[in-house]
């Protein structure tokens, strides 16, 4: 018979030892990711979490898809009641990160983020400052992960092919794309006998793509949407006026001929393929992703040493990545940015980890090589990573630099996050649909789109 003297010892002895040991040791958390575009983001995601599980004892059971199917499967998670740990998609923020904020399903990260605020660049961390119905407060409901902006990619060897060179690119806004529908796209095809476009214009309504490139029309156009208060100010007559005329401006790529038929349905892949298969000379996108394409092929040690060389070539050589040119009325275009987040559902059945798990994630040695992994697709949240050599290394990344380092504006859902439903229909590409497509003058389709604007905020 064991003593109670040895039989206490023996029970202090475990307790100490199961003390010692990691808290979260032996634990599962469940991590949803949207699928990177490049293996090099994949394989920085892959360290992270392998770092994580050696530092914890903590076992991640991470799950990527790609960012088309995230929303719908995020949202039948949480209908189902069986919702992930953490999640991420590079869409969240634009369609559903305000909207479950305001429904009271995400989890309040204040007490993780808050002590971190000053590292990181302005108009990131104040983005994901939500409201939450439930608790009528404001809270930190996502945490922000890298951002994105537009620029516009074009093809110098086409652009020389057609007669052109690039200090003949006018730099006003009518001037810039007469130049490319007017004159280059004519040349081009003289010279080759292709039929081949300027520009590569998203207008399909399946895509963020469409909306993210129509705001960047009105913000050129001087629309303004909605006050610093997130009221909608779209009907007033001079922001009207302003979205009449990006709306014709915008379409009008299509009514002149100057982008493809098919790019009123593309979705958000299409207009980086019409691009790499040089069906089209030019194309705005939300990120660097068309460029960096081909940097990703240069760096394949799988792909045949001609076809990198080739890639190598488009990469420095070939592409030009540079900002929009003066708005209409002659003042420098300014840019939005979009923050990526991603959230901890307020369900999670694993909240502290999920907290530790992200805490963990935002460090700088951790962030940096994910968000630098996708070969300047994104640029960083934090001021750390803002600063890293990376960013001056070529002529492509420094460019994406200024566009930031000169200051972004934030999209409509940050001040009311109804507009996550507006972005989520795409009424910017409904209204395009109804012009180009049932033949509706602009004026009246605007009109529509501003009356369901109203309808899907209540105001």
């Amino acid at each position: 018979m064991i003593s109670l003297t040895r039989l206490c010892a023996s029970l202090t002895i475990v307790a100490l030892l199961s003390a010692a040991a990691p808290a979260a040791a032996g634990e599962t958390l469940t991590v949803w990711w949207v699928k990177g575009f490049y293996k090099s983001e994949d394989d920085a995601l892959f360290a992270a979490i392998k770092k994580f599980e050696e530092k914890t004892g903590v076992k991640v059971e991470l799950s990527q898809y790609p960012v088309s199917d995230m929303i719908a499967k995020t949202v039948a998670a949480l209908d189902a009641g069986n919702v992930p740990d953490v999640a991420y998609s590079d869409v969240y923020d634009l369609q559903t990160t305000g909207k479950w904020a305001f429904e009271g399903k995400l989890e309040d990260l204040t007490s993780i983020l808050a002590p971190q605020k000053d590292k990181f660049l302005k108009n990131t961390l104040e983005t994901t400052h939500l409201y939450n119905d439930k608790t009528k407060k404001h809270g930190y409901y996502a945490f922000p992960v890298k951002q994105q902006t537009m620029h516009i990619q074009y093809w110098k060897d086409m652009l020389t092919d057609a007669g052109f060179k690039e200090s003949d690119i006018p730099t006003t806004w009518k001037a810039y794309w007469d130049f490319w529908c007017d004159k280059v796209q004519p040349a081009y095809r003289a010279k080759t006998g292709k039929r081949t476009f300027a520009v590569g214009q998203p207008m399909g309504v399946d895509g963020t793509d469409s909306f993210y490139s129509f705001l960047t029309w009105a913000d050129a156009w001087g629309a303004k949407i909605v006050d610093e208060n997130g009221k909608l100010v779209a009907d007033q007559p001079k922001n009207r006026a302003a979205l009449v005329n990006a709306m014709k401006d915008f379409t009008g790529f299509r009514t002149r001929g100057c982008t493809p038929p098919s790019s009123t349905a593309w979705k958000d892949p299409d207009n980086n393929v019409a691009f790499h298969n040089k069906t089209i000379i030019l194309t705005d996108n939300a990120s660097i992703s068309i460029v960096s394409k081909w940097l990703d092929d240069a760096n394949n040690a799988s792909l045949p040493a001609e076809q990198r060389a080739t890639a190598k070539k488009n990469y420095e050589e070939n592409i030009v990545l540079t900002g929009f040119p003066h708005r209409p009325d002659g003042s420098k275009m300014f840019y939005r940015a979009a923050v990526k987040t991603g959230v901890i559902f307020e369900a999670s059945k694993n909240k502290k980890l999920a907290k530790d798990f992200v805490t963990f994630l935002m460090q700088p040695e951790n962030l940096q090589p994910y968000v630098e992994g996708a070969l300047g697709r994104w640029f960083p949240v934090t001021k750390a990573g803002a600063a890293s050599p990376f960013w001056s290394a070529d002529a492509h990344r420094r460019t994406v630099e200024e566009q930031f380092k000169a200051g972004t504006t934030s999209f409509e859902f940050t001040k009311n996050w109804k507009f996550t439903q507006v972005n989520s229909e795409n009424v910017w590409a409904k209204c395009m649909s109804r012009i180009l497509n049932d033949n509706v003058p602009v004026e009246k389709a605007v009109d529509e789109m501003i009356a369901r604007i109203k309808t899907v905020i209540g105001s």
